[in-house]
């Protein structure tokens, strides 16, 4: 692996060449794209790419990995202590949802990732269930969501971002995909408010404690008493 910047205006270059590799890699797959296409698109030589990267592989797997990075602090950047675990799910798929309308090539690239690079797969994957699950266990404790297991819950929801983004961010209202000069253009700049709203009602309704059901023997609350 090749050494890490020691200047800005290596930093720079090397932030250059992810982005142009973000591009590259959506528009033309792994197999097709090239390190001439990536040096091409950030504007530098052929030479500079191997003082940053070893290879057309390292710089694929160093994407995957400054995408997951990316993703993750757009869910948890508007997240605060006071905020209760339902709050704290809508901010954070508003910021996946923002993030991926911004880099709809995450879901090639990640994708890709299956056949290219396995262990950067489950990297991405793991990287983020890992601190659903610390998160939903603490709402457990705490009550605000009903007895589920935390990982399940965790890959669930993140099932449901994924999907949920793919099919209003990425296809668009219509399910129609970007024109053919750009096929993962994103087709939304934003998921319809009604989309995000059925979401999230989905999203309580499967997290939320619920109140022990009342036996047939036992007697009805007081309010309950003078509303029949």
């Amino acid at each position: 692996m090749s050494a890490a910047p020691r200047t800005a205006k290596g930093e720079r270059t090397r932030r250059a060449l992810l982005d142009a590799a973000e591009a590259v890699f959506a528009t033309h797959g792994y197999s097709d794209a090239s390190i001439v296409r990536i040096t091409e698109r950030a504007g530098v030589g052929q030479g500079t790419f191997y003082l940053y990267f070893d290879s057309k592989l390292e710089i694929f797997e160093e994407l995957v990995d400054d995408l997951n990075r990316r993703v993750r602090h757009a869910m948890t950047e508007h997240a605060t202590e006071s905020m209760t675990r339902i709050e704290r799910e809508r901010e954070g798929f508003r910021g996946f949802f923002r993030f991926t309308a911004e880099h709809p090539a995450l879901y090639r690239i990640v994708r890709e990732a299956e056949f290219v690079s396995p262990r950067s797969l489950r990297l991405h994957y793991t990287r983020i269930v890992e601190g659903y699950i610390d998160g939903l266990e603490g709402a457990r404790e705490r009550g605000e969501i009903g007895d589920i297991d935390p990982t399940v819950a965790a890959w669930a929801l993140m099932g449901v971002g994924e999907m949920i983004g793919m099919r209003w961010v990425l296809w668009g209202g219509n399910g129609e995909a970007g024109d053919a000069a750009d096929p993962l253009a994103s087709g939304t700049a934003e998921i319809p408010d009604e989309v995000f709203d059925q979401m999230m009602q989905f999203i309580e309704n499967a997290l939320r404690a619920q109140r022990p059901a009342i036996s047939a023997d036992e007697p009805a609350s007081m309010s309950e008493q003078k509303g029949s």
